[in-house]
């Protein structure tokens, strides 16, 4: 018969068994563990008498869930996020920070996954873990909640209706650095949705409390704080000028210079995101210094941080003619044109060639500013190009017609004329221009003919549609018949010269 200390022995090696068990999978491939059932074989343990073995066990369902979507969606398949509810409600902490990290681990690959961390009642068990004494455990659950909250406005509205704003208000005074960062982080993707979602946010008196924070040391705090911020200010007129009575700016600008990418992606993004809604917002941000700090962010950046500042321009400069003056005294063309030209990325093209239309839209002055750095030929190229995406070269088209129709510079339409190839819809916007100038304008006639653009339109003649073909002949009505003759190739064969005193004769027409 077994003595008891024999007995005690095959417990005592049952336990370190399932030690070495849960500590080798949380060591070993995903893939492998996968196909070998381990989802199947560590839910038992999840409910296991040995408080350890319990969170280590949960800590390789974690990387299971965080792994990807297919092995998230076992842990739900197997019912195993209502064992994660009842491992909620225990007392142990250890065990609902295991919980609440397999959740969060679920939640971030889809809306189905979140809806299912809902369906299993996860929300209010979650929610009380903000009131936790323990941090780490607070924050573990923030990020479970921002996670759900992230993916649809109905998840987010719900955890909303839940009540997690408040405990999450709370949770973000407390004195860590890292519940804070994930606290704003999930504030950011509640508020990001919609305007309610927003006003939600800002009720319990966040933005106040979290303005003064942009100027903290931490970068990573710094990036959440802005990121919270943008998403409130970009749904309303009335929800960015909470942002700015918060008093963000300037201070907002230095963030342009921080040493982290993301801040200074983040804080551009904070500025775009208040000034598009009205001029007087855009006025606010010209006055505190902020055309000159987004000029200096477009330039000493590239790639998608670009965008937001690129963008933030084309707002300022689209309310009003003195506006897009700010932004051209400001030297932000040659920064634009350079992202236009040398971004590899078509979406921050279409940006810099947007705002570049927003900039020359106005007036013949603004027209002008942009052709003379070279813009249009660029446009061109962007919209002429088989490799170009469909948006840019929308982007593209619109942003010469807007800079075309206020031209009444001749070198620049003379220039464009000279183009390769050119494409009907943009042909048209030149050609109307260059219709329009040259009754009145003597010298731009002989450039025409002298730069070899007269002759250029003749041979367009041929091949162009009616309404094409009826604005070149109203330009030739402005020119001597035997010019036209000479340099039309119906006629080529008949005259040998030109008329004599061409330039003489051009002046007086």
């Amino acid at each position: 018969m077994a003595t008891t200390r024999a007995i005690l022995q095959v417990f005592e090696n049952y336990q370190k068994a399932r030690n070495v068990f849960v500590d080798s999978c949380v060591e070993l491939n995903m893939e492998v563990l996968q196909n070998a059932g381990m989802v199947q074989l560590l839910k038992p343990l999840l409910l296991d008498y040995v408080p350890v073995i319990q969170q280590t066990a949960a800590l390789g369902l974690c990387m299971l869930a965080n792994y990807n979507e297919k092995l998230a969606e076992s842990l739900v398949t197997e019912g195993i996020l209502e064992q994660l509810v009842y491992s909620l409600n225990e007392a142990h902490r250890l065990n609902k920070k295991a919980a609440a990290c397999i959740l969060r681990a679920v939640a971030k690959h889809s809306p189905p996954l979140s809806q299912a961390v809902v369906n299993c009642g996860a929300i209010q068990p979650l929610i009380s873990i903000l009131a936790e004494f323990d941090p780490a455990v607070k924050e573990v659950a923030a990020g479970a909640c921002g996670q759900i909250a992230r993916h649809t406005p109905q998840l987010s509205q719900y955890l909303v209706d839940t009540g997690v704003i408040t405990p999450l208000f709370l949770a973000i005074q407390e004195p860590e650095l890292s519940l804070r960062r994930t606290v704003a982080s999930t504030f950011s993707e509640i508020a990001k949705h919609t305007p309610e979602l927003a006003q939600a946010v800002v009720d319990c008196g966040l933005v106040p409390f979290i303005a003064p924070l942009l100027s903290h040391l931490d970068q990573k705090l710094k990036r959440e704080v802005c990121a919270v911020l943008s998403s409130v200010a970009r749904h309303s007129t009335e929800l960015a000028q909470v942002v700015v009575a918060g008093n963000v700016f300037p201070k907002i600008f230095l963030l342009l210079k921080d040493t982290d990418p993301m801040v200074r992606r983040n804080a551009a993004t904070v500025i775009r995101d208040v000034c598009k809604h009205t001029a007087e917002l855009a006025i606010l941000v010209l006055k505190c210094g902020g055309v000159a700090a987004l000029v200096d962010n477009v330039s000493e950046v590239s790639g998608p941080e670009r965008l937001p500042g690129v963008m933030a321009l084309g707002h300022i400069a689209s309310f009003s003619d003195s506006l897009a003056s700010s932004v051209i005294s400001a030297n932000a063309l040659l920064p634009l044109l350079d992202s236009l030209t040398n971004e590899t990325e078509d979406h921050i093209k279409s940006a810099s060639a947007w705002t570049l239309g927003q900039i020359g839209k106005h007036t013949p002055v603004h027209a002008k500013a942009v052709a003379e750095v070279g813009v249009l030929p660029q446009l061109l190229y962007c919209f002429s190009s088989k490799r170009s995406s469909e948006d840019l070269q929308t982007k593209s088209n619109r942003a010469m017609s807007a800079i075309i129709n206020c031209l009444d510079h001749p070198p620049a339409l003379d220039c464009l004329l000279q183009g390769r190839y050119i494409r009907e819809p943009i042909l048209k916007y030149i050609i109307a221009k260059i219709a329009k100038l040259v009754p009145n304008d003597g010298d731009f006639r002989t450039k025409l003919v002298n730069s070899g653009s007269f002759s250029k339109l003749q041979q367009i003649q041929m091949s162009a549609s009616s309404d094409v073909k009826e604005l070149i002949e109203n330009i030739n009505k402005e020119f001597p018949i035997e010019l036209v003759h000479f340099y039309n190739p119906k006629h080529a064969t008949f005259i040998v010269v030109p008329p004599k005193n061409q330039s003489q004769n051009l002046k007086c027409v």
